[in-house]
Parts: structure tokens; sequence; C-alpha cells
């Protein structure tokens, strides 16, 4: 029988041997790379997998507990999908809170006096390295007018709503939201106010599981 495991679980970081690498597709936002590597007596393989630079979200609630819930168009899906605002981690040298920070005024014409880290997670570690934060974000502001970020492409007239947290919860148990982001936020946000926020991390907070990004060959 196994040995029992002693303290909490945590995921180990330990990147195996890679023994060939090619950058098989490269794209506008994230590209494919596949590697051989070494698992040892288990042999060698190959795998396939999105390189991506990794991404920030922000569920940012109000004084009412409502959270700022944006629609998109996500063609994969074929969906107009209800998310918390977020972006990529695609400016050299920007702290993630910071980048947080950028796509909260810049999706959501918001600031935020106060930001905590909610959670971390791996969008799909099957099949792509993008490592995710989401930001708790709370004392918001309006941003004025003059100062509002223009939106285009698929972001011209996202609709931007605030819903009620439990309203979320709802949605997301009865299968009528789908968004993974909005869906891991909003779970664990409702978990940690029922324990009165114990456990939110500074927003600040190490990040050792983060994408290492995109590199070329």
């Amino acid at each position: 029988m196994p040995e029992p495991l002693e303290g909490p679980l945590e995921d180990r970081l330990e990147r195996l041997p890679v023994v060939g690498t090619r950058l098989s597709f490269e794209g506008r936002v994230w590209d494919v790379r596949t590697d051989e590597v070494d698992l040892g007596e288990a042999g060698v393989v190959v795998r396939d997998y999105v390189e991506h630079t990794g991404a920030v979200a922000i569920l940012a609630l109000d004084e009412q507990d409502r959270a700022v819930v944006i629609q998109q168009y996500r063609h994969p899906v074929g969906a107009f999908d209800w998310e918390i605002p977020a972006g990529l981690l695609d400016v050299d040298g920007e702290a993630p809170h910071l980048s947080a920070a950028r796509e909260l005024h810049e999706e959501a014409d918001l600031t935020a006096g106060s930001w905590s880290t909610l959670v971390d997670h791996w969008a799909s570690p099957g099949g792509s390295s993008e490592g995710l934060r989401i930001f708790l974000a709370r004392d918001l502001a309006e941003v004025p007018e003059a100062e509002r970020h223009e939106r285009h492409g698929e972001e011209l007239g996202m609709p931007v709503r605030r819903v009620p947290l439990d309203d979320l919860v709802a949605g997301v148990l009865e299968g009528r939201l789908h968004s993974p982001t909005l869906v891991i936020a909003v779970l664990a946000a409702h978990a940690l106010r029922g324990r009165g926020w114990v456990g939110l991390r500074p927003a600040d907070a190490p990040w050792p599981a983060r994408s290492r990004g995109r590199s070329r060959d």
C-alpha cells in the first residue's frame, strides 16, 4: 500500500528532461510546441501543447457584493459567454496585479482601492502552459468619462453588468454559466466569504506556477 501523505496536498513543480523540441505553430496570441519528454522508465513521449504567455483575471466586488461581469463572443464554442474581466500577461516587466488593474480599467471602466490574490489555476494543464491568477478587487470607483479606454474589435459594445455573487453561484451550479475563470472565481469567493475572507493572499503573493511564457526557436 502507498505510504500515507503528510501535510496538505501541494502540486510538485518539477519539469522532466526535454530531449527535443520544436515550434509547430506560431499564432497571434499563443503557439503550439512539440516536445520529446523523457519520462524515465516510461520512456520518451511526444507532447503537443499550447505555449501561452499567461493571464490575469479580476473578480471585482462592489459594496453590495455584486460582481462585475462582461459578455464576449467566443468563436471556438460559438457562444456569447459571461466572464469576468481578464487579459494576457503580455507587457514585459509588468507585475501581475498591475496588469489586472489595467485590464479592469480597460474592460470595465473601474479602479479598485483594495487588491488581493483570490486563486491561481492552470487553464488546461494537459494541453496548455497557461497559468492564470484571479484577483479580488474591492473599493471600486468609476473611471472618469474622459479617461476611459476606447474599445475596439471584439470589445466594441461589450455588455458590462453587476450581478450579486449568490446569483452567479446559482448560475454556475445550474449549468447556465460556463466560463472556467468565472466558475473558479465565484466559487472561490463564495467559499472565502463564508470564512470571513480568511485565506486571501496579498496581491503580490509569490506565484511559482506562473506560465513561463512563449519562447522562440
